[in-house]
């Protein structure tokens, strides 16, 4: 085995995984490698994947986010809102809604680091306090009627068969690669989930960093409300809801573990293409949408679970070597 495969164990068994159920696929549906379903394929779960980007940052360094979902949901309800009651342009109502996000990520962020609270708990009361926010901003109406081109831009191909969210997602994927192996800010987020006492003492801006991750979170989760939006074509107060259970679920199966400290872009975007093309033969068999989000349930506790029944293992065997890598810190 090469060096490389050595240090990214846990990306090997995803590739083996997912190659697996592409074949799988393959044979039971005759649809499964149509290019309009493969289009589908990220198409139907593209807000998620593009939320799961940054939410590896998040997890790798030491934190959780929970309140993605809401995020979006009230970013989707200020944007609808703005549109329906005011004069405001357009363009001007969304820079508005992705503000409304980034506020809210700040928000979390500054009560985290400032009343040293657990991100579990006060992004758990962001999930309910921004659904909520977009549930009385919208009652139970669903407010659409947007612009033709908002509509269009959601809705329609713009390069190729892939729209615009599809596009967005491939480079907000290739730069945080970047930015998470290439960069110091990157070697921060590593260094602050593995232990955020010690980069205080040798001179890393640990507060700093966790926030402007959590601003970066709730930026990326209104723009991906927007999206959402302008695929719908209108808005109500339960957008998105519990979307952040298969968001979590594409980070943790990538290997990014829970404590922080470790996890690759690599085996994220593995994940992700293994948790959509799960979705997808699911639903071309017919499966029921409750079994569906079962089975992710499931890869969530196996994707904890796993790697660090497997690490123990390895430990203590004689010859035990490395433990299954998520990431060559």
């Amino acid at each position: 085995m090469s060096e490389w495969a050595r240090s990214h164990r846990w990306e090997v068994v995803l590739g083996g995984v997912l190659v697996i159920t592409i074949v799988a696929n393959a044979i039971l549906s005759p649809y499964y490698l149509g290019l309009d379903n493969i289009v589908n394929l990220f198409w139907l779960s593209i807000e998620k994947i593009i939320v799961a980007v940054i939410m590896a940052f998040v997890i790798i360094n030491g934190e959780i986010d929970l309140s993605v979902a809401s995020v979006m949901g009230f970013s989707a309800a200020v944007l609808a809102t703005l549109h329906e009651s005011t004069g405001l342009p357009f363009v001007a109502a969304i820079l508005i809604a992705l503000a409304a996000g980034a506020l809210a990520g700040l928000i979390q962020g500054l009560v985290v680091v400032k009343l040293q609270l657990p991100s579990l708990v006060v992004t758990l009361a962001g999930l309910i306090g921004f659904r909520g926010a977009a549930r009385v901003l919208l009652e139970d109406r669903s407010v659409g009627e947007f612009p033709e081109w908002f509509d269009r831009l959601g809705q329609r191909a713009l390069l190729g068969p892939f729209p615009l969210a599809v596009i967005v997602f491939g480079v907000a994927l290739a730069i945080a690669w970047f930015v998470l192996d290439r960069t110091a800010f990157g070697r921060k987020v590593y260094v602050i989930g593995s232990s955020a006492e010690v980069s205080r003492y040798s001179g890393v801006d640990v507060d700093g960093v966790k926030i402007r991750l959590f601003v970066m979170s709730g930026l990326t989760a209104g723009f991906a409300g927007v999206l959402f939006a302008a695929r719908l074509g209108s808005v109500r107060g339960s957008l998105a809801e519990f979307f952040e259970l298969d968001i979590i679920t594409m980070v943790l199966l990538g290997g990014v573990s829970i404590f922080g400290g470790s996890g690759t872009m690599l085996g994220v975007a593995l994940a992700i293409f293994t948790v959509l093309n799960i979705r997808n033969g699911l639903g071309l068999a017919n499966v029921d949408g409750i079994i569906q989000t079962g089975t992710v349930g499931l890869l969530l506790i196996g994707s904890v679970l796993v790697p660090n029944l497997a690490s123990h293992i390895r430990s203590r065997l004689p010859f035990g070597g490395p433990p299954l890598s998520t990431a060559d810190t």
